[in-house]
């Protein structure tokens, strides 16, 4: 079966590797743009661009979706199925194209989690199970019906990270499962059911701390930002991001407020919260790289007493 690829970070990689060594042809692949980085801006090409290049898969990486040229080089590619993953939303007329429809995996458990940052929000509210699932598109962001879904535990400390690494390896091989059953015409269309919740994208004042709220809420936020976009605080009215973080005690706090460091230690830093103690064990000073507390400390000096805000 010929697959045309639609996908731009990392989480993509098992995909497209996936569907290249199977037994299906990819005829192309749909990408962003490369992006100026680092001091230089030298161009950067997306991961999914690098991958293509090496097995010399025509590459198409256009800036309007709807772009009647665009729409006309897809239809030349044949393609009997999309595939897309972690790309941007499909218009009508490109979604249509092949003749066994769009796919799309997604890194929850539909309708949970429907968004650009399910990962990261699945954490941040402290859920304890997560998913992938693979669906047809259709013109409502992640509405589709269902294909096949297959579940995974989150750990009790495990970051955003941690989680997308672990979601990109079971998506892939759902994925190609997926795949597999369209071309032999088995595929289940199941219409989306139960709870429905929003992720979307992440914003600047998501990543900053309240320390008014408690402590497993603060812990969630900072693993789930972690290790990017980052939480942060303020401190010495610069931002202080925190990687990495662990619960102390859920016991309320005596004469101490929200934000207060309580104690200093080799390796850690004590933070009173709206309700209990947060350990912060990895940060990121302003315009530093992330170290571990304790490397922060041999440089840096806090005392107990002062305030995160």
């Amino acid at each position: 079966m010929k697959i045309l690829f639609m996908g731009t970070p990392e989480f993509t990689l098992p995909s497209l590797e996936k569907l290249y060594y199977s037994n299906h042809k990819l005829v192309g692949v749909v990408t962003g743009h490369d992006k100026p980085v680092g001091r230089g801006l030298k161009l950067k090409p997306t991961p999914v661009k690098r991958m293509a290049q090496k097995w010399n898969i025509p590459i198409l990486t256009p800036e309007k979706l709807t772009d009647e040229f665009f729409i006309e080089q897809l239809k030349q590619l044949s393609a009997d199925l999309f595939v897309v993953v972690a790309f941007r939303i499909l218009p009508v007329p490109v979604f249509t194209i092949p003749r066994l429809g769009t796919i799309n995996l997604h890194a929850s458990l539909l309708p949970k989690y429907r968004g650009a940052a399910p990962i990261n929000w699945a954490i941040i509210n402290g859920e304890k199970e997560t998913g992938v699932t693979t669906f047809f598109i259709e013109e409502k962001v992640d509405t589709g019906e269902w294909i096949l879904q297959q579940k995974a535990p989150i750990g009790k400390e495990e970051t955003a990270g941690e989680l997308h690494v672990r979601l990109s390896e079971l998506g892939a091989n759902l994925l190609l499962e997926t795949v597999d059953l369209i071309e032999a015409g088995k595929a289940p269309r199941i219409r989306q059911k139960g709870e429905v919740t929003t992720a979307p994208k992440i914003k600047k004042e998501t990543c900053r701390i309240d320390w008014t709220q408690d402590c497993v809420s603060i812990f969630n936020l900072i693993r789930g930002l972690s290790p990017f976009p980052r939480a942060f605080t303020i401190y010495n009215g610069g931002e202080f991001k925190i990687l990495r973080s662990k619960i102390f005690t859920l016991k309320p706090v005596d004469n101490a407020v929200p934000g207060e460091i309580v104690s200093v230690e080799k390796d850690r830093i004590l933070v009173a919260t709206g309700k209990g103690i947060l350990s912060i064990t990895e940060v990121q000073p302003e315009n530093r790289r992330p170290m571990t507390t304790s490397d922060y400390l041999r440089g840096h000096r806090l005392l107990k007493g002062e305030k995160f805000n």
